[in-house]
């Protein structure tokens, strides 16, 4: 007599479906964070922490009958901080990833041309080619004087 077993194997391991799952959630997350704005909170508490600092560093001048005017005065000033210090620490961040961009835009294109030039010095048909549109591109400079 002849029997034959169906086991059904399921065709993923939850494991895998998990950590599938996990990634791609881990990807929407790090899309969706805005990169100027997570470097302007990072700026604005190290401003903060550098003034509670200070304040600390005052408070702990004064005696011990003043330590609850010495807090009030001390958060006072963190919350005067961040409020003050908000748009400009943002604004610097802004600016600091623009020319962060700006520069590595610049770095990889030098790259790009020195390599382009070494090619050239070894293959006589890289250098005709960019001598022909060099010369192509300054004739066409030179027609729009006339």
């Amino acid at each position: 007599m002849t029997a034959f077993a169906h086991v059904d194997h399921p065709t993923q391991h939850p494991g895998v479906v998990r950590a599938e799952r996990l990634a791609h959630n881990a990807m929407e997350l790090t899309r969706r964070i805005d990169g100027a704005r997570a470097n302007a909170s990072l700026l604005l508490a190290a401003i903060v922490a550098a003034l509670l600092v200070a304040a600390n560093q005052v408070i702990d001048t004064w005696t011990e009958g003043h330590l609850l005017a010495a807090w009030i005065v001390m958060w006072v000033v963190a919350f005067g901080a961040l409020a003050l210090m908000a748009t400009p620490a943002r604004s610097m961040s802004v600016r600091v990833r623009e020319g962060l961009a700006r520069w590595n835009k610049a770095r990889k294109m030098a790259a790009d041309d020195e390599r382009l030039w070494q090619v050239a010095l070894t293959d006589a048909r890289v250098m005709a080619d960019i001598s022909h549109a060099m010369s192509a591109g300054a004739s066409r400079d030179l027609r729009s004087y006339f």
